[in-house]
């Protein structure tokens, strides 16, 4: 997929910008806080109908404004346009469009236009909790599959009433929990295993990536851990209800299931440098990529590079860049401080770039 054109108006800091787009490589640089991560923010926001930064919608708006808009005009690779829209008024419901037409359900565009972004949230998924990988793992299966996203949100509303059971101050109705109990191990158990299934998936290129990049020979891994492989969820979830009701919530379930991140059989959270770090989740992301690029409908991803050569030293730039300068990849858009690794990038593209320069929200070419 390659996004031809795009329009912003109020996104964040940037009040207006109208850019016409490179089919290989577009470049934005400028300093931190201009708005070149809201840039592609934007660029997420039309592929997955919500900010990757910004909790809810309305801190999506330009302070001071009340209409949030963005559109892009798409390439599927057979020549067949796109358009994607999306309007937010500020207290009412934003509406995305697909060829003028309002979806009816938002999870329906999920899919549509694949995309991977790499940028420096991304240290949360090592540093941070369980909940972030598991972000990572609903993200990249659920634009390869509907189906994965309408398990999870059934199996999160489940969660959502057992918990209130769980809380009321009166004893809770054994009936109705029983058909909580049911519906989370349904959908639970589907969900768990398109998980452990892709986690597989994405190990032979996870490791094939982190080996261009980092110049040691160390092995990388991923071990996926959930409450699924004690045996029937129902039965696990059901087997502890008198400490959940104790405590006031599930203890048990997918909703806390890990995603285990190792170098050479430890996990990199403790035995990591920063380097290692940084490279595992490039490496990681890259892996995401290969595999959206396999099962989403046969079409290539949009890949969005936000600062990611900070903290690396000049061997992993440059194969990083090599990395990504090779066909394996299609539409890529890459922001950066530094003028210096933009060059090192378009020296390596044989095909057409472009370059911007974003400054306090204003995007000029």
């Amino acid at each position: 997929m390659i996004l031809r054109k795009l329009s912003i108006l109020n996104y964040k800091n940037i009040a207006q910008a109208e850019l016409e787009l490179s089919t290989s490589i577009n470049c934005f640089i400028g300093q931190n806080g201009q708005g070149k991560t809201n840039l592609l923010d934007a660029i997420y926001f039309l592929s997955m109908t919500k900010s990757a930064l910004s909790g809810t919608d309305s801190n999506c708006v330009r302070h001071g404004e009340e209409i949030m808009m963005l559109q892009g005009q798409y390439e599927r690779e057979d020549g067949t346009p796109e358009q994607v829209s999306c309007g937010l008024h500020v207290g009412q419901k934003k509406i995305m469009r697909r060829g003028g037409k309002a979806y009816k359900r938002l999870a329906e565009h999920i899919g549509l236009i694949p995309l991977v972004v790499v940028g420096p949230s991304d240290s949360m998924l090592v540093g941070g909790g369980s909940d972030e990988r598991r972000r990572f793992l609903d993200i990249v299966i659920s634009q390869c599959e509907p189906a994965y996203l309408d398990a999870l949100m059934r199996y999160n509303k489940a969660l959502q009433m057992r918990n209130m059971l769980l809380k009321s101050e009166s004893e809770p109705d054994e009936a109705l929990m029983e058909v909580y109990e049911e519906e989370m191990a349904h959908e639970g158990e589907f969900v768990f295993l398109r998980r452990q299934h892709y986690v597989e998936q994405l190990q032979p290129a996870f490791q094939r990536y982190y080996s261009a990049i980092a110049p040691e020979n160390e092995r990388v891994g991923l071990k996926y851990i959930s409450h699924c492989q004690r045996g029937s969820l129902l039965q696990v979830i059901q087997r502890d209800r008198h400490r959940d009701r104790a405590v006031g919530y599930s203890l048990h379930g997918i909703h806390r299931d890990e995603l285990e991140m190792t170098l050479d059989g430890y996990p990199i959270r403790r035995e990591g440098s920063q380097g290692q770090n940084k490279s595992y989740l490039v490496a990681l992301k890259l892996s995401q990529f290969n595999l959206l690029k396999q099962t989403s409908a046969r079409t290539t991803p949009i890949l969005l590079l936000d600062d990611i050569f900070d903290k690396l030293d000049a061997q992993r730039v440059e194969a990083i860049v090599r990395l990504v300068s090779g066909d394996e990849f299609g539409q890529i858009f890459i922001t950066d401080t530094n003028r210096d690794h933009l060059d090192q990038i378009l020296q390596l593209v044989q095909s057409g770039h472009s370059l911007f320069h974003v400054n306090n929200g204003e995007i000029t070419s």
